[in-house]
């Protein structure tokens, strides 16, 4: 890839840093063109299956992939979805180097930017920004992880609902019914209720 593809390949992962308030200097932004690599999947293709080891974490340029996990029974458990600007992989399988027990696919055609362990630990070492960079997304990320582990112990499922339109309210008409419900741990059949009872009450209100 020459130099003015590699620019316009990460150019959406520098943008996401400018809007958050990192500043890159023109060293930082060559190292960002240098270790992160753009990748397609076709929908239904697999980026990480169960028993594989997580050697990317991924940035989602266009598209949308889910984090799930296939239980005894074959039910199937979402725990993330991600879209533009998401940042998605099995965190424990790529940092700890082992089999992981989750699996990432696309539901869209996806573009991502994928970076390997090696290559995000050279970029901690040659400059101080992404260290600060990717703390900050691992803590918003387990911030995240705490904050849906709470709400499917303790709330409804119009609340879950609730907090899946605030959270991906850019995926209500991009995906199957059937994916939000496995990611609110519901039967499909419920979300349609519960869709249409809340279309009910917004009419008369």
């Amino acid at each position: 890839m020459d130099k003015s593809a590699s620019i316009i390949a990460v150019a959406p992962l520098l943008d996401y840093f400018e809007k958050r308030g990192y500043v890159l200097n023109d060293k930082e932004k060559d190292l960002v063109k240098e270790k992160f690599h753009s990748r397609f999947y076709r929908k239904r293709q697999y980026i990480l299956q169960e028993g594989d080891i997580c050697t990317q974490f991924n940035f989602v340029v266009r598209g949308c992939l889910r984090t799930y996990n296939v239980d005894k029974k074959g039910n199937i458990h979402i725990l993330q979805f991600g879209t533009e600007n998401y940042w998605i992989n099995d965190l424990g399988s790529f940092h700890r180097i082992k089999p992981s027990t989750l699996n990432i696919d696309a539901l869209e055609d996806t573009v991502v930017l994928q970076i390997s362990l090696d290559d995000l630990i050279s970029l901690y070492k040659q400059s101080p920004i992404f260290d600060r960079i990717f703390r900050v997304l691992i803590e918003n990320g387990f911030i995240h992880l705490q904050e849906r582990l709470l709400q499917n112990i303790s709330s409804t499922a119009e609340e879950r609902y609730e907090s899946f339109l605030n959270n991906y309210p850019q995926l209500l008409n991009r995906i199957a019914q059937v994916q939000i419900a496995a990611f609110l741990g519901v039967t499909p059949e419920f979300l349609s209720r519960l869709r249409n009872l809340r279309s009910k009450v917004s009419k008369n209100t």
